[in-house]
């Protein structure tokens, strides 16, 4: 019976969470490369006024309007950002900070102000998402994996979150070369004819394709997190890029299971009567892993 109440329950949160955790992972690597890091912070505050939006015009929380919301958002922030620069004539970086602090207090205002009653789609969801309600009512078991009646009831973020870690991944495996060169010497890859800024830009993108599709089942928590933390850390376990990569998507996969689990039973085991928050816990924990890597790392004491 644990076995079919784990398959039921558990399995299908913790493969989303594997999945969301290892497609934010990924590009994450080449961002924190190239200084880039808080690109992922700043996708999620981009990205939450463009899918309201969607919603408002669309009544569906669907992966296409949601996609082509957040696109426009981040047309929006671009211009914005631009403009700021320009006619205020301030630094860069504060620019995108106020714009992206602007877009997303506008997204929860414009949640606030909506009837989202019927769908998973509020200030709470936006932020901590709805992880521990993907459940799989059709599984009656292990055998439920091989049943297509079954698998036809699996929650729907699962294949979207799979779909989106593959297009990810092949992004990564396609343009390997070029973005290794890009992230350590973008001086010397442009020298080799390579177009730095569309790359630059599409490494931005799928960042985004991997927010949006994570965004309705995690909320933003997770996707900032795992756009850093495991990287970082990573990067603090060794000095060679593809070593580095799979250190990432261990710590990543790690954190969403170690984070679901503790989420579940952590306050159980210390009395309590109820559990936590999975998207806040799966952060936690790759903090901690952070953490733990900056304390023993073999190279946590090298500048680069």
């Amino acid at each position: 019976m644990m076995g079919a109440e784990f398959v039921a329950l558990s399995l299908p949160p913790i493969l989303i969470g594997i999945c969301v955790a290892v497609a934010c992972a990924l590009p994450g690597n080449f961002l924190l490369l190239r200084g880039q890091a808080l690109i992922g912070d700043a996708i999620s505050h981009v990205v939450l006024p463009g899918i309201v939006v969607a919603f408002l015009v669309t009544g569906l929380v669907a992966t296409g309007p949601m996609l082509l919301g957040a696109a426009g958002a981040a047309v929006v922030a671009v211009i914005a950002i631009e403009a700021i620069r320009r006619l205020g004539r301030i630094e860069a970086g504060a620019a995108m900070g106020v714009v992206f602090t602007a877009m997303f207090a506008g997204g929860v205002l414009l949640l606030e102000q909506s009837d989202t009653s019927n769908v998973h789609l509020d200030v709470e969801h936006a932020l901590f998402g709805n992880l521990e309600s993907l459940i799989w009512l059709d599984a009656t078991g292990w055998a439920s994996l091989l049943d297509p009646v079954a698998l036809a009831g699996m929650p729907v973020e699962l294949p979207r979150m799979a779909l989106a870690l593959g297009v990810v991944a092949v992004f990564v495996w396609l343009f390997w070369r070029p973005l290794a060169m890009m992230s350590f010497d973008e001086g010397f890859a442009q020298g080799l004819g390579l177009r730095t800024g569309a790359l630059g830009l599409a490494l931005v993108i799928i960042s985004a394709v991997a927010a949006v599709a994570a965004f309705d089942a995690v909320g933003s928590i997770i996707v900032i997190a795992m756009f850093i933390c495991p990287p970082a850390a990573a990067r603090m376990m060794t000095n060679r890029l593809g070593a580095q990569v799979a250190w990432s998507v261990g710590f990543a996969a790690l954190s969403a299971v170690s984070g679901y689990v503790l989420a579940g039973y952590g306050p159980l085991w210390i009395g309590a009567s109820a559990s936590v928050s999975a998207a806040g816990m799966i952060a936690t924990m790759s903090g901690l892993i952070l953490a733990v890597a900056a304390v023993l790392g073999p190279h946590r004491t090298r500048n680069s």
